[in-house]
């Protein structure tokens, strides 16, 4: 029997993210257990037990197994996460790798003898620190620049973020791997009409809506979207979906705009079904994953230049400037149902993302740790 490989990963957004690095997490972890070998095992280590239903997501195997701090203070739990305690844990439990799943690496991994990947997904609190409080900019910023050295290789999610490592942490370029991230299979399958009555009538949904999926603030841009509506036939209704920040309370009120939090995993499939356009006019991103998500669920996108979007949505969905209000109203006309070259669009972009297909990620990801060991 070939001896096994205990990999180790930071499960904390796993258990605690419903969206964004969460699936992240949950995804590449089902994936990579759904793909290897039988003498891979796999070691998640989280502050606290999280929420049941994000834990849930996870695949059940004997392969498989979660561990958590022993103290039941918070604070203890937290330092566990990034210092000593947590290492130590790895040391009893003969981990030979440990992948950093959001950005970071515990201190002492390198000095005892643990190889380690880190995936980054962005560094916007470096290229655009004016979206953050000034000091948790300056943690972020001392937090990367440590991984960066601490880690024997990285990830990042996408050719900008690469390209961002490389210039605000001084990092060779053969020292990182740019793997794109997984979607969710369950984006692919369809929801039978009764539930999506269901969960329209739940909502209050409109017949026709353009949708919107992510934290609600100002660096989303989501002002943009509601701005165009003015130029939009009057039947279109925007949908967003995500945490409320102030910036929320700050856009203009209209019966046209739908702001929505709280939503369920199967709830936001459904909601991406019943959508006629998917809108991300984000400023800045790592990568974009919502996008994705609404190709896989059939939709056309309308999104905005200046950082990777155009990566993560191909050359078939449409772009426009960040501060072009009409831009952004032409658009979405241009990807409502019944436009001219509209579903040729959707089939093309459908084709481009099958490159974000879950096996073919986890395999990359897979023959990394292989390159370590």
């Amino acid at each position: 029997m070939p001896q096994n490989l205990i990999i180790g990963f930071d499960a904390k957004r796993i258990v605690r993210n419903a969206t964004g690095l969460g699936n992240y997490g949950r995804t590449l972890v089902n994936d990579l257990v759904a793909g290897s070998p039988d003498n891979w095992l796999f070691r998640l280590y989280a502050p606290d037990r999280g929420r049941d239903d994000l834990r849930e997501g996870i695949i059940h195997s004997s392969r498989l197994s979660f561990a958590y701090p022993q103290s039941s203070l918070a604070i203890q739990r937290s330092l566990w996460r990034i210092g000593r305690g947590i290492v130590n844990d790895m040391l009893r439990d003969g981990v030979q790798l440990y992948h950093g799943l959001t950005g970071e690496l515990p201190r002492g991994l390198h000095k005892a003898g643990i190889k380690s990947v880190v995936t980054i997904h962005d560094l916007i609190f470096m290229r655009h620190p004016e979206y953050y409080h000034w000091l948790d900019a300056k943690l972020y910023a001392w937090k990367f620049r440590y991984t960066c050295q601490e880690a024997d290789r990285i990830i990042a999610i996408s050719e900008c973020t690469k390209r961002d490592i490389m210039e605000f942490g001084n990092v060779p370029a053969d020292k990182i791997e740019v793997i794109y991230q997984s979607c969710n299979p369950k984006f692919t399958q369809r929801v039978d009409d009764a539930t999506l009555g269901t969960i329209r009538e739940k909502y209050g949904l409109p017949q026709r809506f353009i949708l919107n999926v992510g934290t609600i603030e100002r660096r989303k841009n989501l002002l943009l979207a509601v701005s165009a509506l003015d130029s939009v036939p009057s039947e279109i209704h925007l949908v967003a979906v995500g945490r409320q920040t102030e910036y929320a309370r700050q856009l203009p009120h209209s019966n046209r705009v739908h702001l929505l939090s709280g939503i369920s995993d199967a709830e936001l499939a459904a909601l991406y079904q019943m959508a006629e356009v998917f809108v991300y006019p984000s400023r800045y991103e790592g990568f974009g994953i919502p996008i994705i998500e609404a190709i896989h669920s059939g939709l056309p996108v309308v999104a905005c230049t200046g950082s990777c979007l155009e990566e993560a949505g191909g050359p078939d969905s449409l772009y426009v400037d960040p501060d072009d209000v009409q831009a952004m109203a032409t658009a979405i006309c241009q990807s409502l149902c019944g436009a001219d070259g509209r579903e040729k669009r959707i089939e093309q972009s459908r084709q481009y993302v099958r490159r974000f297909v879950g096996k073919d990620v986890a395999s990359q990801v897979a023959t990394l740790y292989r390159s370590l060991l």
